[in-house]
């Protein structure tokens, strides 16, 4: 964990609880450590997040009421542009506009990662400004690349977030989830190893009925010759 991330989620209340549970020394000794800047994102995070297909993003409307939003698409929708940048789409949907509006007024996100079939989750916080098609339409296209071009079209703008923080979750209490796909290929490798089992069954069995066959012709020419 790092003490950025520590200044940003452990408020002083946090803190109090952690000092009564005797939770403080494990967590609260980043506050203390001189503040730093931005973390970067490391390759186990970019690898992460460019191979995930959905996320929930955070935001606050101007009253302070929290928003989440689940997006999703296909692997690599959210790009990871460089150490301190990501981005993905904004599609065209039911044009209320939420999130757009709330990120006109405060500017700060949390992105919530998670693979369930691996039990992890990632949690991102960061200042997201948005990118107009009109302005940027050669951004607004790379970086919906990863859907096909029917969806690529309704790409409306880009929201890029600059990442300020991290950190990585434990696994407990996230229950795995598979999709279609993962079981997909679960099946195929199973029933790949299957068939290798079955070739090697085949082949086993074939030169044993070749050597039952050997036997069986000496034992004929040893009842010829008694």
């Amino acid at each position: 964990m790092s003490n950025r991330y520590a200044q940003i989620v452990f408020s002083p209340a946090a803190v109090e609880k952690q000092r009564q549970a005797g939770s403080f020394p494990d967590y609260g000794a980043q506050l203390e450590e001189r503040p730093d800047g931005p973390q970067e994102l490391e390759l186990h995070e970019s690898g992460f997040i460019r191979n995930s297909d959905s996320f929930f993003l955070g935001t606050v409307t101007p009253d302070g009421w929290p928003y989440i939003q689940h997006r999703g698409g296909p692997q690599g929708f959210v790009q990871v542009l460089d150490k301190h940048t990501v981005a993905f789409a904004d599609l065209s949907g039911n044009r209320q506009y939420v999130t757009v509006g709330n990120l006109t007024e405060n500017n700060r996100v949390a992105l919530f990662f998670i693979d369930y079939p691996l039990r992890q989750r990632l949690k991102v916080y960061g200042t997201a400004r948005l990118v107009e098609r009109a302005d940027d339409p050669d951004l607004v296209d790379r970086v919906a690349s990863a859907y096909n071009g029917a969806i690529q079209k309704i790409a409306e703008r880009v929201i890029v977030v600059d990442v300020e923080a991290y950190n990585w979750n434990c696994v407990k209490y996230i229950r795995p989830r598979f999709t279609k796909e993962r079981i997909d290929e679960a099946i195929a490798l199973e029933r790949r190893d299957a068939a290798a089992d079955r070739r090697s069954l085949e082949a086993e069995i074939a030169a044993l009925r070749r050597e039952n066959d050997s036997l069986r012709v000496q034992l004929d020419e040893a009842r010829a010759r008694v």
